[in-house]
């Protein structure tokens, strides 16, 4: 029955069941409907058939219509409005449909065991009891009300309330013809019963263009995949044996159109894949590309890890770069960021006016690093919505891995915190047992749904097992940044060539722990912005021994044990430090030196990638053993790469300006060992110094060698 309170409730927002007022219903041996169209004069009710079925008197001035309707069944109905300046609109009735989502969508997501919630939740076309439109979903428990607004309504939350499934905190509603390409926020209103700022999808597949801030409902996926080849390769095979070399890409800045534009997905697979291709490297690894509101976070502060960013175009050239990636032979990782979100008021924070997505207390919900928001892991809707994610990624997009970012300030509650700036755990402790509980879900759900699929640590402590399975104790990741690398290796090439001999343990040490992990050796992003420089500046000595150090630099360690990775810019010795808003220096491949910095990283890839003692045993101390460990005096390097089956490769690494005559070392075996790689050769721009070729190891295995100025070499024994 029809109250003045009902309607009171309805017209002022306080109704949190829409559907008990509005749509059709029962009433004195037939039914009437009732329907709220704001500013109309008159509203006809027909049937989906065409047929007219009642005219509805207006109830209330603020738009609410209801009458009878000659209809012999509940159904939805079809309305035709005017309005005083003679326009017409017509609508068929949300409020006739059924519920979408089901008792065990409930039941799954409030246990936090839903793994297929982006096919539930956000915007999805659909078919619904024969008519067509979209059902929009969307977790929202602490909220009075909650409507979907857009183009489709004139952005009144009056007339897109949605229905509250309480079991669950979730609101659904099924809007008939609204199709692709919608532009949609949600109308919240808070316990407080004020209505907070237009909130974006949190599952939105689409969204507008920055600084637009609009989810838009998105096209059933219609991209045909073609990649069956690629993905049955690592899918059979245990990649820490593989060769891994990553090119780290901000899809931004790589190149830029002849305006200064960005490139779109299809250009820039035109340009960036036949590149890495040429290049050598086995994947792409990009910075964060799911949308994200500010230029100069580089992705790392996303308001929609579900939607791949509107900078590039639509979803669907995503899609198609990574499936041309594929099949060229190149894996796509993506840099993912569950580790905190921004605080812009049309994304997660405090998403229906309460801590939903973070931490109420700032001391567990709050970046000082960042002033961002932490996600509050403990929560299982939140676990869950994250762990979907990384499913969404494998399957819509067929993602080779994702480079988890910033796991060091999710394990530890004290991270950049003062003491009394944060809360111990039930045991006393400073580590967050919620986040590493989340972690291990998300890496066994990930390895268990998507074979040949890889998660990479950036973890900067030494927290124990990160790249060990979770059976065992470990974070399940299956690598791990090895940022002890990256800092003593960048720490000793900076010093003068005169105090290096002071330092050689910055070098040596890495091998006592380099197979507690299954270690990515990175040179990223971090590492030439604010004020770092690039790394070729951050080689000690003049331009020439600064070439020269970057390029031993490079072939020691593509001959270390561990994947590589390289930021884009640095495999020609970008100059400048690196800038989101400005393309690469590619004008600098005019000079020779640059030309042989490339070209030397080329090489290095190839050579990498077709000797299995190299890269098959990368993760394994079988891998690896000293040559000569204690000529620090010489500031020389020199270790064997092993894999079964194969010749032994021994890497020699030089860091002084001296061109070293007979010099005397004793290799693994007799015979004649070839010089497979000489980073002073002329072709890279070096001196031309080297052994013809080869080198010769009496019967106990001693050799006299030349070892070019601030030079590796590379040494494989000829069978």
């Amino acid at each position: 029955m029809l109250t003045p309170e009902k309607i009171a409730r309805l017209l002022e927002g306080r109704e949190d069941d829409p559907f008990a007022t509005l749509g059709v219903h029962p009433a004195d041996k037939g039914f009437t409907a009732c329907v709220l169209l704001p500013e109309a004069m008159e509203v006809t009710a027909y049937r989906l058939d065409g047929k007219q079925v009642g005219t509805l008197p207006r109830v209330d001035a603020r738009g609410l219509f209801c009458g009878k309707v000659a209809i012999k069944m509940r159904q939805p109905l079809r309305y035709r409005a005017t309005y005083a300046d003679g326009g017409e609109y017509q609508m068929i009735d949300p409020y006739g449909f059924g519920p979408v989502l089901g008792p065990l969508d409930d039941y799954y997501f409030a246990e936090g065991s839903h793994e297929r919630l982006f096919d539930k939740m956000g915007a999805h076309l659909i078919s619904h009891e024969g008519v067509e439109g979209t059902h929009f979903a969307v977790w929202a428990p602490n909220a009075k009300r909650v409507s979907v607004v857009g183009d489709f309504n004139q952005w009144d939350g009056r007339r897109g309330l949605m229905r509250r499934r309480r079991d669950a905190g979730v609101w659904e509603i099924f809007l008939p013809d609204v199709g692709p390409g919608s532009p949609y926020k949600f109308e919240i209103m808070g316990t407080d019963d004020a209505l907070l700022p237009l909130k974006a999808d949190p599952f939105a597949f689409r969204s507008e263009l920055r600084p637009s801030t609009a989810s838009i409902v998105a096209d059933h996926p219609g991209h045909v995949w073609g990649d069956e080849r690629h993905r049955d390769y690592w899918a059979n095979v245990d990649p820490r044996r593989e060769a891994i070399s990553i090119y780290e890409v901000h899809a931004g800045s790589w190149q830029k159109d002849e305006h200064g534009n960005f490139l779109g997905w299809d250009e820039l697979a035109n340009r960036l894949i036949p590149y890495v291709v040429g290049m050598g490297f086995t994947h792409i690894e990009f910075l964060p590309v799911s949308e994200y509101p500010y230029d100069p976070s580089w992705g790392y502060q996303t308001t929609g890890l579900y939607a791949p960013t509107a900078r590039f175009g639509e979803p669907d050239g995503f899609a198609r770069f990574v499936d041309g990636a594929h099949r060229a032979g190149v894996g796509v990782i993506l840099d993912w960021v569950p580790a905190h979100f921004p605080t812009d008021a049309h994304g997660l924070a405090r998403f229906d006016g309460t801590a939903l997505y973070e931490h109420e207390d700032p001391r567990k919900g709050f970046h000082p690093d960042w002033n961002t928001a932490i996600y509050n892991f403990g929560r299982r809707e939140v676990a869950q919505f994250l762990i979907n994610n990384a499913l969404f990624w494998a399957e819509r997009y067929h993602v080779d891995g994702l480079r988890v970012d910033a796991v060091a300030s999710m394990l530890y509650l004290d991270y950049s915190r003062k003491e009394g700036e944060w809360i111990p755990n039930a045991q006393g402790g400073r580590e967050n047992v919620e986040a590493v509980d989340f972690i291990q879900q998300m890496n066994k759900a990930l390895y268990g749904a998507h074979r040949g699929v890889m998660t990479i640590a950036e973890e900067s402590t030494s927290w124990p097992k990160v790249s060990h399975p979770v059976h065992e104790g470990g974070l399940g990741f299956g690598f791990k940044w090895n940022m002890g690398f990256m800092h003593d290796t960048l720490r000793y090439l900076a010093r003068d060539p005169v105090h290096r001999r002071h330092h050689h343990d910055d070098i040596t040490f890495g091998l006592l722990y380099a197979f507690t992990e299954n270690f990515v050796l990175p040179l990223s992003h971090d590492e030439v912005v604010h004020g770092k420089g690039s790394l070729l500046h951050k080689m000690a000595g003049d331009d020439w021994q600064k070439f020269a150090t970057l390029r031993a630099y490079y072939a020691m360690m593509w001959g270390y044990p561990g994947k590589k990775l390289l930021f884009m810019g640095q495999e020609f010795a970008q100059r400048q430090e690196w800038s989101e808003a400005r393309a690469l220096d590619w004008h600098l491949l005019e000079h020779g030196p640059h030309q042989g910095v490339q070209h030397l990283v080329s090489d290095l890839n190839r050579l990498y990638r077709s000797r299995p003692a190299l890269h098959a045993r990368d993760c394994e101390v079988e891998g690896v053993e000293w040559v000569l460990v204690d000529a620090a005096a010489d500031s020389v390097f020199a270790w064997a790469r092993r894999a079964p089956g194969e010749a032994p490769i021994v890497v020699i690494s030089h860091y002084t300006p001296t061109l070293r005559h007979h010099y005397r070392i004793h290799l693994p075996a007799a015979g004649r060992w070839r010089e497979i790689m000489n980073s002073d050769s002329a072709d890279y721009g070096g001196s031309g110094a080297g052994n013809l070729g080869s080198v010769f190891a009496d019967d106990n295995g001693w050799a006299e060698i030349v070892i070019p100025p601030l030079a590796t070499l590379m040494l494989e024994l000829d069978h």
